[in-house]
Formats: structure tokens, sequence, C-alpha cells
């Protein structure tokens, strides 16, 4: 289990760090972003989890918006596994968490 959530924690982190990314890059780069190379990486990465937050999002959220949107929700989901993997690692001792 705790590998589980480790595996899951890195998985949200990366995302995150992505869309982080590309939303300083979005300020960085302005009109010219959709032809930076690395905002093009950034948004490869994170279009896993953007792609089902705009199916599951209403029309009313612009698309521009989706990142946001999606950034917010996998915070919440990093902030849910890190509390469900310090519960773990307090059930199970200190010992068995290292």
């Amino acid at each position: 289990m705790l590998a589980l959530l480790n595996v899951a924690q890195l998985v949200l982190y990366i995302a995150l760090l992505a869309l982080l990314g590309q939303g300083v890059l979005y300020l960085l780069a302005g009109a010219k972003r959709q032809t930076n190379l690395f905002y093009q990486l950034l948004q490869i990465v994170s279009k896993p989890f953007t792609v089902p937050v705009r199916k599951l999002t209403p029309a009313k959220v612009a698309d521009r918006h989706v990142p946001v949107v999606t950034f917010f929700l996998l915070a919440i989901a990093y902030v849910v596994v890190t509390l469900e993997k310090i519960n773990l690692c307090l059930s199970l001792g200190a010992g068995a968490c290292r």
C-alpha cells in the first residue's frame, strides 16, 4: 500500500509541476507560448489530466481555465494522498516508512 501511495504521490507531483511550469511560461512567453517548445512539452505531460477535466467541466468553463482547474484538483488529490501516506506511516510505525 505504501508503494502505491508513493507512486500516486509522484505522478501527482509531476503533473503539478508540469502545470505550474506551463503557468510560468504562460506569463513569460505571452502570445508566443504556443510556439515555445518547452510549453508544448509541458502541455503533453499535463494532457492526460487536463483532457478528463475538460470533459467533466461544464461548457461555460473556458478552455484557458481548464489547466487552472486541473491544477487545483490535482493539488487537492496530492494533499489527500499525502495525508493517507502519513496515516499509514503512523499506523505501521516510522521504521516501515523509510
